[in-house]
């Protein structure tokens, strides 16, 4: 599989990576079957995926503890591990509140003292003595001013003790990239990005790609709609998330399975499942170094690390690239 630099950091990575949201289960995913989310994990590593992206939040550790197993017997030194700061829910952290879940208030705090206290719980749930990129979960939220120089003389900070070894930053303008790296280097950037949602084109993909910052693309399958598997009629409970997206939009559904069915003839020729392809179309364009795919079942895992061996031709890419064109546009 083919990688691609980390940003300046120096760590190569693979061009699909594998997100562990969902391993975290909860209210958002439900149950998850733990030992069936470590074998997930480690057979991505085995198969070439090595960028492994968790989150403290993703169900209060739960994910990071799960990686941390996964990460036993060996598959450490084959994992680029990710993880994230900035939304803790101790007791006593300032900020404005981000949500409420289990009777736990998760607040937005980029205060240096809850980073240091933040990565000695992630390195202890992920079993390592340093993570490879440490990311800013969210930039500071309005409620509670924490200058940029604080934020990132923690993360410069915990860099040259060797407890991370490249800093990230998550959901940000360029507006907000720029006071960052006034302060120190930045190596990735985490935004959502799929063909349908390519905001990120317009100004934060080519920041990066002219300061030499990574860009790391998350939610890709639009929580599984890009893969075809759910139809026109397909049930969405109300409570779901995916109520959200405005693609779920039973006519703007409707027109994304059309879309879809339209590749029939593609998934033919290169010999891959819908999901597959939109992953290698995703991890192909401009800008992009790494694709988030989530999995939690090995089958899963597999098929999106066969997505990062994928790849399209020219040609494809730019009818692909038409097509989500056309569907925007309308």
């Amino acid at each position: 599989m083919e990688l691609r630099a980390l940003g300046s950091s120096g760590i190569p990575v693979s061009p699909v990576a594998l997100g562990t949201w969902a391993v975290g289960g909860g209210p958002w995913w439900g149950a998850s079957d733990d030992a069936e989310s470590v074998r997930a994990i480690r057979s991505a590593l085995d198969a070439g995926v090595n960028l492994v992206d968790t989150a403290p939040i993703y169900y209060f550790g739960h994910s990071e503890e799960v990686v941390g197993r996964a990460l036993k017997d060996g598959y450490r030194a084959k994992a680029v591990v990710a993880t994230k700061c900035g939304l803790p829910w101790y007791a006593d952290a300032p900020g404005p509140l981000w949500f409420e879940q289990d009777g736990r208030r998760v607040v937005s705090c980029c205060r240096a003292d809850f980073i240091r206290r933040e990565i000695e719980d992630s390195l202890r749930l992920l079993g390592t003595d340093v993570i490879d990129l440490y990311q800013l979960h969210l930039p500071q939220q309005p409620g509670l001013e924490v200058p940029v120089d604080e934020t990132m003389g923690a993360l410069l900070d915990l860099k040259k003790a060797g407890k991370i070894r490249a800093v990230g930053v998550s959901n940000v303008t360029v507006a907000q990239l720029k006071d960052y790296l006034s302060c120190g280097v930045v190596d990735t950037v985490q935004n959502k990005y799929s063909l349908l949602d390519r905001g990120a084109e317009a100004e934060v993909m080519p920041f990066c790609a002219e300061h030499g910052l990574a860009f790391l693309g998350y939610q890709p399958l639009e929580q599984g709609l890009l893969t075809g598997r759910i139809r026109p009629d397909t049930p969405i409970d109300a409570g779901s998330f995916r109520n959200a997206i405005a693609w779920y939009a039973p006519e703007k559904r409707a027109r994304v399975c059309a879309m879809l069915d339209g590749w029939t003839d593609l998934t033919a020729k290169y010999g891959c499942t819908l999901a597959q392809l939109v992953i290698a179309c995703t991890a192909a364009q401009p800008g992009m170094t790494s694709v988030l795919c989530g999995a939690r079942r090995t089958r899963n895992a597999e098929e999106n690390a066969t997505a990062g061996r994928l790849v399209l031709e020219a040609g494809d890419l730019a009818r692909m690239r038409a097509d989500v064109d056309q569907l925007t546009a309308a």
